[in-house]
């Protein structure tokens, strides 16, 4: 589907909270399954590791994999997950230096990659987004650089080198890939995103250290939706920033979660924290706190994993695909009463 000449923005209102305590503590990253299935990649410093799945419903919560190791199908310090069209998950691990594809009950499929600099070696890995093809883009973040490779792991295409220059990285960390084929990186410790052809020649930046709009704090997730729209998760700032595909501010999401339906029927079997829940303030409880991703899919849902919050947050974008003559030509100057 082409991009629409313009957007009538309705709104982009909070939808949902999945998931609480116990269920997904320290989910990193989300995947999107068939049927309504949502797959919760948790990583925890302490040492819990899992994926959880569950529908949309917030039904049939089953932890399919579960511990930290690094035998077959174990993970030490997972960061991004994906679904393919099959309904595979790779999940990409910074502390194993490897990607593992699982089936989507949890079942060892596969695994490649080793520690190095070498073409089909990594330092670090961490964002990792499909193509069109199912080729993977993986972010080598302290090799400062993007790999691609096959899913089966047969090493293709990279690009990048240390600096902060355009088209240079200082530990790459999120990934995406919009329909048109461009790559949008995190650059992690440049506080910035930037664009390139999928051939890795840059096309433009965005962002700059602050925590003003348009500015970040260690970004770590990146995503477009099929408008074009550049979805950043700035971590440092606890908020997800919004722009348009040319690159401009439009807003910000700092967090207004509910408590899900597994958090209500918790709290109506538990008087005490309920007490506790009546003697403090709400709205704190509301926001982000240190988000790890971010994750749109075809229908305008955003979803954010609320990483020390132990959820994820939901959004509907709300949006009007505009023609030509639904809208004014560009004016002289951008404000409005230029």
């Amino acid at each position: 589907m082409a991009r629409p000449y313009a957007l009538l923005r309705a709104g982009f209102p909070f939808l949902k909270t999945i998931g609480m305590r116990r269920w997904n503590n320290f989910p990193t990253d989300v995947a999107l399954g068939n049927e309504g299935r949502i797959y919760i990649l948790c990583r925890s410093e302490q040492g819990l590791v899992q994926i959880a799945r569950l529908t949309w419903d917030d039904r049939n919560l089953e932890p399919i994999c579960m511990g930290r190791g690094s035998e077959d199908g174990q993970f030490t310090w997972p960061v991004n997950v994906l679904v393919d069209r099959d309904e595979h998950l790779l999940v990409s691990d910074e502390a194993l230096h490897r990607i593992t594809l699982v089936d989507r009950d949890g079942g060892f499929i596969s695994k490649w990659g080793e520690q190095g600099d070498g073409d089909g070696q990594f330092d670090r890995p961490s964002g990792i987004v499909f193509d069109a093809d199912e080729n993977v883009y993986v972010a080598d973040s302290m090799n400062h650089r993007i790999q691609k490779y096959t899913k089966n792991g047969e090493f293709l295409h990279q690009w990048g080198s240390y600096g902060d220059g355009d088209g240079e990285l200082n530990m790459p960390w999120g990934v995406t890939i919009d329909e048109l084929g461009d790559v949008y990186v995190v650059d992690w410790r440049n506080d910035r995103i930037q664009k390139f052809t999928t051939d890795g020649e840059f096309v433009f930046s965005l962002g700059r250290s602050g925590s003003g709009d348009g500015e970040f704090d260690r970004p770590t997730g990146v995503a477009v939706d099929q408008d074009g729209d550049i979805y950043v998760c700035d971590y440092g700032n606890n908020r997800v920033q919004l722009f348009s595909a040319e690159g401009r501010y439009v807003e910000q999401f700092i967090g207004d979660a509910t408590l899900s339906k597994p958090a209500r029927d918790y709290m109506m079997t538990n008087p005490e924290p309920n007490r506790m829940r009546e003697m403090t303030k709400l709205e704190p409880g509301k926001r982000l706190r240190s988000p790890k991703s971010v994750r749109v899919d075809d229908l305008g849902k955003m979803y954010i994993p609320d990483y020390d919050s132990f959820r994820v947050q939901v959004y509907q974008k709300e949006a009007i695909h505009l023609t030509p003559d639904q809208i004014a030509p560009p004016l002289r100057s951008p404000h409005l009463l230029g």
